[in-house]
């Protein structure tokens, strides 16, 4: 059981992305302490799913089916989570992710110039809308939630935006430029908003995971038979803990963020939740 946090009861949570593996943690935590969850998602059974966890354990909580980039489809959500929550308390971006198409097949560009353009992915071949997509879907997409939901936020007291960064965005991974590129634009985000709206009474911060299992990353880490890949393995070796993070380990930063009695003062960071990954230079 999480402790409560007294200060969250009754508050009004909107969770984007909130039907994944990282966003529905974050969901049945909130619950937890009492607080009325919006879950934001494309999918409606999965979002009904963690709803009926949620639920079936005595907490609050509602699926909202819209798209993080599609302005009309947040205006909606947002009306149904006021006349059946309430206005948001709470925002957590949670949306994102990468895509094959944005991604390159190795980490080093090798072998003569014409390799530049055969059939494997490079710098020099990978698709122009594969990179937007990323690149939208990661910013935008946390833009976008933010323009709509936490309009409701000002002047109100106690509310909060948490946005969901990476570890990439301090130190690019190899394969994957926009993914990297569109987390290090929420660092920035995160600081430049924490500015724009100190004196409306909402702060906002971040939080950058490390290395966690996802149903996005599953099947880059983990092979057929259960292994770790290659590229799993350079992980843990890089990890000073040697292992992957598990998602409950996640939730005491974002409680504390979201507490105004704990919080207060914190404005404008972006707290690793690494594992030590960001500590070691690997020698």
């Amino acid at each position: 059981m999480i402790p409560i946090h007294t200060d969250l009861k009754g508050k009004v949570a909107v969770i984007t992305g909130g039907s994944g593996i990282l966003g529905s943690g974050f969901a049945k935590s909130l619950a937890e302490c009492g607080v009325k969850v919006a879950i934001i998602g494309r999918n409606q059974d999965k979002l009904n799913k963690v709803v009926q966890e949620i639920t079936g354990q005595g907490g609050i909580a509602i699926p909202v089916v819209a798209d993080v980039l599609q302005v009309e489809q947040l205006k909606k959500a947002n009306d149904l989570v006021k006349n059946t929550l309430g206005t948001c308390d709470i925002l957590i971006n949670a949306a994102g992710g990468n895509h094959s198409s944005a991604t390159t097949s190795t980490e080093h560009l090798n072998g003569d110039a014409d390799s530049c353009f055969r059939d494997e992915k490079t710098l020099f071949n990978l698709d122009k809308s594969g990179i937007e997509y990323v690149l939208n879907l990661n910013y935008l997409g946390t833009l976008l939630p933010t323009q709509i939901f936490a309009s409701d936020m000002v002047g109100k007291k106690g509310c909060s935006i948490i946005n969901i960064s990476s570890m990439n965005a301090y130190t690019p991974l190899t394969k994957i430029p926009a993914y990297s590129a569109a987390k290090a634009a929420i660092n920035n985000f995160t600081q430049w908003l924490c500015v724009y709206l100190s004196k409306v009474g909402i702060r906002v911060n971040a939080i950058a995971p490390g290395f966690f299992l996802t149903e996005q990353n599953y099947d880059l880490l983990v092979t057929e038979d259960g292994s770790l890949s290659e590229r799993a393995q350079k992980i843990i070796e890089h990890t000073p803990m040697g292992r992957f993070g598990e998602q409950s380990e996640l939730v005491g930063t974002l409680l504390w963020l979201v507490d105004e009695r704990l919080s207060g003062f914190v404005n404008g960071v972006v707290i690793p939740v690494d594992g030590g990954f960001s500590a070691y230079s690997g020698v």
